[in-house]
């Protein structure tokens, strides 16, 4: 199981948000490419980046951030989520370096676009699905759909999909662990490998999750905890490396 770290971009920065809302934010540095040399020197060997402002506006808005951090570390594979619409953007990111393009409210509202991207970029493409108690949310977290996680989770299967980013928006960025249970039921709902997101605190969680890990767990997204030091990056990989 990957510790993947993320990178929240706003404003050329790099941030965490409070169950996704804009005007709640913390700024941890305006240096990405050096808070990313952080994870890098800790052993991390998947990078989680998030451009905000493109989940609001639809399109690349932090691509130059991206480009400088995926040219700076050639070797990692980063998965980026936040406004990735359309194939121009995906072919973008892919040529800046990024390995893996999370697409989140678009495969919701349209999931043929999922299909089309799969076979366009064959092994790149990750479904991000947010959910608040198992309905998935969209537009950066402010629509909650009538559509149920697992359920979409099962249209995807035969896509193609590399993975789920699987995020609880109820505990994202509030440190208040991991919703373990829900995240299992995601994970078995599909074939498909789920990475666990919102809510990862301490080491518990980390256990928590590793535990389940043979069920399809194949990650989980850490921000707040690393940035406030109530999880260390190399210990948690660690811990799951020798378990």
């Amino acid at each position: 199981m990957l510790i993947i770290p993320a990178i929240d971009l706003k404003d050329g920065q790099c941030v965490r948000l409070r169950q996704g809302l804009m005007d709640d934010s913390t700024v941890f540095s305006d240096d990405p490419v050096a808070m990313a040399k952080q994870w890098v020197d800790q052993g991390c060997r998947r990078l989680h980046l998030v451009d905000l402002n493109g989940a609001f506006e639809g399109k690349p808005m932090n691509g130059g951030v991206v480009t400088a951090i995926a040219k700076a570390y050639p070797n990692l594979p980063i998965q980026i989520g936040g406004g990735i619409r359309s194939a121009e953007t995906i072919e973008y990111y892919l040529n800046a370096g990024v390995q893996y393009l999370i697409i989140g409210t678009k495969a919701v509202k349209e999931p043929q676009f999922v299909t089309d991207m799969c076979k366009q970029f064959p092994g790149h493409i990750i479904v991000g699905l947010d959910a608040k108690d198992g309905w998935v949310a969209t537009d950066g977290w402010a629509e909650v759909s009538n559509i149920q996680a697992s359920e979409l989770a099962k249209r995807f299967e035969q896509d193609g999909v590399s993975s789920i980013v699987y995020t609880d928006i109820a505990r994202d960025g509030m440190m208040q662990g991991v919703n373990v249970q829900a995240t299992v039921a995601m994970a078995q709902a599909s074939s498909i490998p789920i990475i666990a997101s919102g809510g990862v605190t301490n080491m518990q969680d980390i256990i928590a999750l590793k535990a389940e890990a043979h069920k399809g767990i194949c990650g989980a997204i850490t921000g707040r905890a690393i940035y406030e030091g109530t999880l260390t990056m190399a210990e948690a990989q660690a811990y799951c490396d020798a378990n």
